[in-house]
């Protein structure tokens, strides 16, 4: 058989190194390495692979191409039933044909340590004819650009338009009109730990396991099992405690995806962990979007119309299974979301280019919706001549006596906006900023002070997927076991990537249980042990897993008492549990929880009851009456500018939040602070920089920067609590609510300090060199 001819489907004997056979002299144990040679090309042909040299170098096990792994894995298309247009080429674990972005796998080295792989990977030699590249956007959209893939029929991936009202007529008839142009360069989600996987395959059984560092185990488990047709029943995956995602751990990636078809093509454990290199140019991508907005206001400062054009960058494919849509669509859809306003028109474009596929970052879309509308109100503020707190203090959105939506459609309710508000100028002495701002300045010290105005949209249920015929679970599911000892063995489907969602759920059982928290055994991220989920992502855990684990814990409960009544003789509602016992409404001990356990599960006779309530229990929950639960807040950021080198200073930050109940104190304020100090990296640092030929000029951490703890200014953090009437629980998500506004508020602190110059900055990051360029720009025109 030839090299790289196509393979039996379902033969799993092993390929030897060199030859293109099979044989049987491998040990099916040890666990194998991959590394992968990845085009240099943003764009181009693949004419042939030689594979020789690389063949016969020490440890290699297989060379394997497209065409090797087609044998074992089908390929996969992002469609989306609401977005038809939104649909790109199908993908392969390795490219056939054309590569479409630089970084794009094409041909996987398997090996017995990742050194020789890599050693033997650099002997691969690949024939290439180079393609027209397309990395600018503006260049995708032109009429006469050629294709990011050749069998593309255009470079247009998602056009969608949304009104409300008639904001022509109100433009026409407001007193004060302004517009601006904002631009967001392309960022990643730069993870402590890199994406990481290790399959393993038995051929006897036809069983995958995968150990993976991913958000969603149950839907990765669906993907693995669709592509590698097998039987959900057959595979595994297990996401143990993951470093770090921010929502870029949500996709099935195409190395990923041929890890597991090595796995089950060689029947041996293999092993991929990503090197920093290939995080930059292989992860998913964000925020690329140009947006030019315009605002308009009465004389009042009341908002009378808002206009928004967004173009959006996808990359080379649709990220799957979850689109690339959601980044525009959020720029949109979350447009002035805090405010009243009735007339609105937006529209989006997205397109496609030769860069990594974009996907899902922290907030998705809303930090760029929350920036134009801040930014933009500012402006309307400037020209009116009032305060900026009070602009927006005059235009909030009031859901006190029943539910809302925003003119972009976002469905709200019991926001506290002006009680945050309120409590964030107290916070951080708003007036007496002010005051130290206008004596500095005459002083030549040009410092800034910017707010931010958030709704974070949190617990995402079954509309933003079920209705796109997605298959992303929505509901969080919780089973707890009362064990012989008086121990609890928790499951649940959430997952925790750093976020503190194990001990938040804990202490939601620990408390309605009335154990210690060492009582409580945590499981999750294993498809094999824990109950079907969605996992954490979208600021789910608390909000939905909580409310999972709440009602279990309480039917967990009404079982313990019921049994514990009927030995003692006694109504179940004169009992309590406190302490891992069960009390009198005296307060006088019972009897143990593990005295209790021990009886039902061992001596069950003895109970005088008909039907023995279980001791092991599992509840399931996922919104139906609402898309989501929607968070508000308000932040601050305070700053200097340096206008001779361009420099920015972070001096002060400050956070009004309201997540509803607040489980943890200090998880929540973790979840805030970091979230801020993604923001200040996205307004201030980070950037993937590409040339126009489509090739990324900073991947590495000593070029593409990222806040260091010198940059971190102190992070203030205050809380409004609004439970929501939407759970039992009545906690909203906080997960993205940092990100949701840090940049909107250093790009309106920014701008305020550059007002004594007349400039106004247009493109994110702020860099020294921009700041500059905006301030001679001023002077020179």
């Amino acid at each position: 058989m030839k090299a790289g001819a196509p393979l039996p489907r379902r033969d799993t004997a092993r390929l030897v190194a060199g030859k293109g056979r099979y044989t049987d002299d491998i040990a099916i144990s040890g666990l194998l390495h991959v590394a992968f040679v990845r085009s240099p090309f943003p764009h181009a042909r693949i004419d042939g692979i030689d594979a020789g040299a690389a063949r016969s170098m020490p440890g290699v096990v297989a060379i394997l191409t497209a065409d090797d792994l087609a044998t074992v894995c089908s390929p996969w298309q992002t469609r989306l039933a609401l977005v038809p247009s939104h649909v790109s080429p199908p993908q392969t674990p390795l490219a056939k044909d054309e590569a479409c972005w630089q970084g794009e796998a094409v041909v996987a080295v398997v090996a017995t340590s990742r050194a020789l792989a890599e050693d033997a990977a650099e002997q691969v030699e690949i024939t290439w004819t180079e393609l027209p590249a397309i990395a600018a956007m503006d260049a995708a959209a032109a009429r006469d650009a050629p294709r990011v893939n050749n069998t593309m029929a255009s470079n247009l991936g998602l056009d969608h338009s949304f009104a409300a009202g008639d904001p022509d007529m109100a433009f026409r008839k407001a007193a004060v009109m302004v517009e601006h142009d904002f631009s967001f360069d392309r960022q990643t989600g730069v993870t402590l730990e890199p994406r990481t996987i290790v399959a393993e395959f038995d051929p006897r059984l036809r069983q995958l396991t995968v150990h993976h560092s991913h958000q969603v185990p149950f839907q990765m488990r669906d993907v693995f099992a669709t592509q590698l047709e097998l039987p959900l029943a057959d595979v595994r995956v297990v996401t143990p405690d993951v470093g770090g995602a921010f929502g870029m751990k949500l996709s099935a990636y195409p190395d990923e995806m041929a890890v597991a078809a090595i796995a089950v093509l060689l029947g041996r454990p293999v092993k991929f962990c990503a090197d920093r290199l290939e995080s930059f140019l292989s992860d998913n991508h964000a925020r690329e979007a140009k947006v030019h907005g315009r605002l308009a206001v009465d004389r009042d400062g009341k908002l009378m119309a808002l206009e928004v054009a967004v173009t959006s960058g996808f990359g080379a494919y649709a990220a799957y299974p979850r689109g690339s849509t959601g980044e525009g669509l959020q720029a949109v859809h979350m447009q002035a979301a805090p405010y009243r306003l009735t007339n609105f028109r937006g529209r989006v474009r997205g397109y496609y280019q030769n860069k990594p596929p974009s996907g899902i970052l922290r907030a998705v879309g809303q930090p760029i919706a929350t920036t134009v509308t801040e930014q933009l109100l500012d402006l309307a503020a400037r020209k009116l001549n009032i305060d900026p707190a009070e602009i927006r203090h005059r235009n909030y959105i009031d859901t006190t006596a029943a539910p809302a939506r925003s003119a972009g459609g976002i469905v709200l309710a019991e926001l506290s906006l002006a009680r945050c508000h309120e409590r964030l100028l107290e916070c951080m002495n708003y007036v007496g900023l002010r005051q130290q701002q206008s004596e500095l300045r005459r002083r030549g010290v040009y410092r800034g002070i910017g707010l931010a105005v958030f709704i974070e949209q949190t617990a995402v249920g079954t509309a933003l997927y079920g209705p796109q015929n997605v298959r992303v679970s929505a509901q969080e599911s919780c089973r707890l076991t009362l064990e012989p000892d008086g121990c609890i063995r928790c499951a649940t489907s959430i997952t925790d990537q750093g976020q503190g969602t194990r001990m938040g759920l804990t202490q939601i059982i620990a408390d309605e249980l009335g154990v210690d928290l060492g009582a409580i055994e945590m499981t999750t991220g294993d498809t094999q042990a824990t109950p079907f989920g969605g996992g954490a992502w979208a600021s789910r855990g608390l909000a939905l897993g909580g409310e999972a684990a709440l009602r279990a814990a309480r039917r967990l409960k009404q079982n313990v008492l019921t049994i514990a009544g009927a030995l003692l003789q006694t109504e179940a509602a004169a009992l309590c549990l406190k302490n891992g016992a069960v009390h009198n409404t005296a307060g006088l001990l019972q009897m143990s929880l593990a005295d209790l356990a021990a009886t039902a599960l061992f001596k069950s006779h003895t109970i005088p009851l008909t039907e023995l309530p279980a001791l092991e229990v599992i509840e399931s929950f996922a919104p139906r009456e609402q898309p989501y639960v929607a968070a508000n807040g308000i932040q601050a950021a305070h700053v200097e500018v340096d206008p001779e080198l361009g420099a920015i200073r972070v001096l002060d930050f400050w956070v009004v939040e309201d997540c509803g109940r607040v489980i943890n104190p200090a998880l929540v304020d973790g979840q805030i602070r970091g979230g801020v100090v993604q923001g200040i990296g996205a307004a201030l640092y980070e950037q993937c920089i590409y040339g126009a030929d489509g090739q990324l000029g900073n991947a590495s951490l000593a070029d593409y920067l990222v806040p260091m703890a010198r940059e971190i200014p102190e992070i203030h953090i205050a809380h409004v609590e609004t439970p929501t009437s939407a759970t039992t629980l009545g906690a909203r998500g906080v997960g993205e609510a940092g990100t949701v506004g840090a940049a909107a508020a250093i790009w309106t602190a920014v701008n305020d300090a550059l007002t004594p110059f007349g400039a106004v900055m247009t493109q994110q990051p702020f860099t020294p060199a921009r700041v500059r360029e905006r301030i001679r720009a001023r002077f020179s025109g």
